[in-house]
């Protein structure tokens, strides 16, 4: 059952729903699990309960302002090209806080992928799961995002999500409007990578329609403790096209790593 938590972010109250998954009593660290640019708790479905169980782990599902059923996104609001920098270096921390969690595990998709990366540049973590991030922007993700904005003009996709979130234009806009500005081409957060210590797994499918697999590629040369995982036959939400290999690749890191310290 979804909770929520009452932040207070640069003086505006945001209220953030949250669910606990996975293993109450675990003695290992907490996974905190970042979903994607147009996610929520609803949208994992199972897949954070079926790894955390796997994992013998307790695990964090949280949907982030504008998204699900936590505080929506103003109509007239839109987001600035640095929201994920906000996201994993305000909001998050915020949250942790809030909810007594220290050094987590991070998975993070797409573009919350790209906040548990900025996350761990700046903050310890136990370690960190990446699948289908984002460390550029591509054309390749420029096109589909703009083929998902006719999609949801249609109406099929608009339909489709809207059982997912409150708001569902408030969720869907705040993405779509700020990866086709013409100004979040030059967003680019390799300079960050380097930063980040922690034991670090980055997955990718090779049929992803949002991203090439220069952007796993890109985070293995600046943090070279990055260990990678290509699905072939997988989209861009490899929790869903190849939920059993993740889940069996994600339980080997996070346990090996858990048990080596």
């Amino acid at each position: 059952m979804s909770a929520f938590a009452h932040l207070s972010l640069q003086g505006a109250p945001v209220r953030l729903e949250y669910q606990w998954v996975g293993v109450p009593d675990s003695t290992h660290p907490t996974v905190v699990f970042l979903h994607e640019g147009l996610g929520s708790i609803a949208l994992w479905k199972d897949f954070p309960e079926q790894l955390c169980r796997a994992a013998g782990m307790r695990g964090l599902v949280f949907s982030r302002e504008g998204y699900g059923r936590s505080t929506p996104r103003s109509h007239e609001q839109r987001w600035p090209v640095g929201f994920m920098h906000r996201q994993a270096w305000e909001v998050l921390p915020a949250l942790l806080q809030e909810l007594g969690i220290d050094q987590p595990w991070l998975f993070g998709h797409s573009d919350g992928a790209s906040i548990a990366l900025l996350h761990a540049a700046r903050f310890p973590v136990a370690g960190v799961i990446v699948a289908a991030p984002h460390i550029i922007v591509e054309d390749i993700s420029v096109e589909s995002i703009a083929q998902a904005r006719e999609a949801y003009l249609a109406g099929g996709l608009r339909e489709r999500l809207a059982r997912y979130h409150e708001d569902i234009d408030s969720a869907f806009w705040g993405w779509n409007d700020i990866w086709l500005d013409p100004a979040f081409r030059a967003w680019d957060i390799r300079e960050h990578l380097p930063a980040i210590t922690a034991p670090l797994l980055a997955i990718q499918g090779e049929d992803d329609e949002y991203g090439t697999l220069e952007q796993i590629y890109g985070i293995a040369r600046l943090a070279p403790q990055t260990q990678l995982l290509v699905l072939p036959q997988c989209g861009h939400s490899p929790h869903r096209d190849q939920a059993g290999r993740l889940i069996d690749a994600a339980t080997r890191f996070m346990t090996g790593i858990d048990r080596a310290h």
